[in-house]
């Protein structure tokens, strides 16, 4: 694959696109516009998730895209995920076709169990659940996400926050193989054991927060406000960000980063027309710091729990 290709092929054949729109935190309105000001400057992977509240924010952003004849429906990748509330077998398939309503679409592109780890199931209206949490078989949840493929309604699925242990196990029980393993991942937190172990299984790593929540007023992290950042960015005449985002994507992750300012929205998709050097794709390495800014730590306790492991 060049560096300048704009699609990743999945190891199912599908293609995904190099750079998505993440939607978490955009709630309604933010997500709605950002979504329909991403596909405008020329996004073509949207990632949302039940949980986030927002699937039919960006559902009717991307049905007007359509309806406007800027995209067709071919042209546009989607990503929304399973809740930890609906892991029980008898009704994920359910919790899809909610999700499906919600975005207003036949079909999904891909569909990721957000954790390894279910919720007790009160009703669909607490989407975020308890931490009442249960010992559902990740296994079970999975074969029944199987059969969404089996059923047209998913062109692929994949897995969410699960380490490497985690993964070899589906990999090993599985009959439809997850295509992707969306984690953390961003200068100060880089996933090498991880992504090592996804490529050699020919998995995709999807990077969430791959800018790590930036923090302007504590110029945090490191990547984007220290010197050398800004050394980088004055070599190749663009922002930090561009450059931790081309970063990522040239150690072969597929950033999501989440935006509703159109401005960066536009500023984090124009990644494609330049490259690093070997010596400063080696230099980002000494940000790793090995810290998560997403630890999902009130689930810290429970046997499934991924980050445990080093990796």
């Amino acid at each position: 694959m060049s560096n300048l290709t704009k699609k990743r092929v999945l190891n199912n054949g599908q293609e995904m696109p190099i750079v998505g729109l993440g939607t978490w935190k955009s709630f309604e309105s933010d997500a709605y516009h950002s979504t329909k000001a991403a596909i405008d400057i020329g996004y073509r992977h949207i990632d949302t998730a039940f949980v986030y509240e927002n699937e039919q924010e960006v559902g009717k952003a991307i049905l007007e895209k359509i309806a406007e004849g800027v995209i067709k429906r071919e042209d546009i990748f989607v990503t929304t995920k399973l809740g930890g509330i609906h892991h029980d077998p008898e009704i994920v398939e359910r919790a899809f076709r909610l999700s499906l309503t919600n975005l207003g679409l036949d079909y999904i592109d891909l569909y990721l169990m957000h954790l390894p780890i279910g919720q007790k199931f009160h009703n669909d209206s607490n989407v975020h659940g308890t931490l009442e949490l249960t010992d559902v078989d990740y296994l079970d949840t999975w074969r029944e996400m199987e059969k969404l493929v089996d059923l047209g309604l998913a062109r692929s699925i994949g897995l969410s926050n699960f380490n490497a242990a985690q993964t070899e196990r589906v990999l090993q029980n599985c009959r439809i193989k997850p295509v992707v393993n969306q984690v953390e991942c961003h200068p100060a937190f880089q996933q090498q054991q991880l992504r090592a172990h996804a490529k050699k299984h020919d998995l995709v790593i999807c990077a969430y927060c791959p800018l790590a929540r930036p923090q302007p007023a504590r110029h945090w992290p490191p990547f984007l406000y220290d010197e050398h950042a800004q050394q980088l960015a004055k070599k190749y005449g663009r922002t930090a960000a561009q450059i931790s985002l081309r970063y990522l994507i040239q150690i072969g992750v597929v950033p999501l980063p989440k935006s509703s300012n159109p401005k960066r929205i536009a500023e984090n998709f124009n990644v494609f027309d330049f490259e690093l050097d070997a010596e400063d794709v080696a230099s980002m390495e000494k940000y790793h710091t090995g810290v998560r800014t997403v630890p999902f730590s009130g689930m810290a306790g429970h046997k499934y729990y991924p980050f445990n492991d080093e990796y």
